[in-house]
């Protein structure tokens, strides 16, 4: 069945949800990486796409999602503060040009940055234009079209908004905003020509079914890139006390992800760098070509020196 789904994809075609629960199910798992790895070659090639991230307002969210240590729901220890500066933020995308990242993001917490707000970040990408090459990235909650269309205008070509989670169990983790909302703010940014990175976390108590789910409503709306969160349980938030899934979940997870969408960038993004060398590794080679770079967030991200040794070793294109 591997073989002949595997075939189909190469050749064009698509798998089904219950084919993809089924390999996820019953697949050798050694030969579910393989033809991963084959698919995400014949349609993505060597190229790593890389990324990092600035938390540019941190804290004091008033959204009560239970991953998030931002959330002003739950009682975690991590520094708040407002909007960077203009020159830190600068300093900061200058650097990562420095290390061959290629793409970078301001990510704010909040339900949505206020209108009265955004050109205040507005102005922070006009200035990391001028002075780097970067392709740059918003992810700023849920915007309407009129601060979308700024940002745009400011030089933003993607915009990203996790579903986070499968629309079955949303619900289970957040309340004060639904699924369809972020949705929403996906198809607004693509009416008006962005690019959309949308994908989710992990490890929240979902199934297997669910993260295929999610995978689906991925490719229904057309992201071109999906980054794969692994659950680093917080303490302070409800789910502090998860227990964290295994290395072979978390390598079928993005082996099916990649039969699902086969040219999409699948970006390795927070809660990796618990995992061994060998683990990250072995993800590069089951469906993984994208990596989030830096400090993720309110966590510890990878060393960009190490990724690019580890993306050599597993056959990418030098960073």
């Amino acid at each position: 069945m591997l073989q002949k789904i595997k075939e189909r994809i190469l050749a064009g075609g698509e798998i089904t949800p219950d084919e993809a629960l089924e390999l996820a199910q019953k697949a050798i798992r050694s030969d579910l990486y393989t033809a991963a790895d084959e698919i995400r070659k014949k349609f993505c090639n060597k190229t790593l796409d890389t990324c990092s991230i600035i938390n540019a307002r941190s804290g004091h969210c008033p959204e009560n999602c239970k991953w998030c240590a931002q959330s002003a729901h739950h009682h975690t220890q991590i520094e708040t503060y407002d909007a960077i500066p203009i020159h830190e933020a600068t300093s900061i995308a200058r650097l990562n040009e420095q290390q061959g990242i290629k793409r970078l993001s301001l990510v704010t917490s909040g339900r949505r940055i206020k209108a009265s707000e955004i050109d205040y970040f507005c102005d922070i990408y006009r200035k990391m234009g001028e002075e780097t090459h970067l392709h740059l990235c918003a992810s700023m909650g849920l915007l309407k079209r009129e601060e979308l269309e700024k940002l745009k205008a400011a030089g933003v070509k993607r915009y990203h908004c996790n579903l986070e989670t499968a629309s079955s169990y949303f619900s289970e983790l957040c309340t004060t905003h639904t699924i369809e909302q972020k949705k929403e703010t996906i198809r607004t940014a693509q009416e008006l020509g962005m690019e959309i990175c949308s994908g989710g976390i992990i490890g929240m108590g979902e199934n297997m079914k669910q993260r295929i789910e999610l995978a689906f409503e991925l490719k229904e709306l057309g992201v071109c890139s999906v980054p794969m969160n692994i659950l680093n349980p917080i303490p302070g938030t409800p789910l502090e006390h998860m227990p964290p899934i295994s290395d072979e979940e978390i390598l079928v997870t993005i082996a099916i992800f990649r039969f699902i969408l086969p040219r999409t960038f699948i970006r390795f993004a927070g809660g990796r760098a618990r995992l061994s060398r060998e683990t990250q590794k072995q993800a590069l080679s089951a469906g993984v070509n994208g990596l989030l770079m830096g400090d993720m967030l309110t966590t510890l991200g990878s060393g960009v020196n190490e990724d690019k040794s580890l993306a050599r070793e597993a056959g990418y294109d030098p960073l």
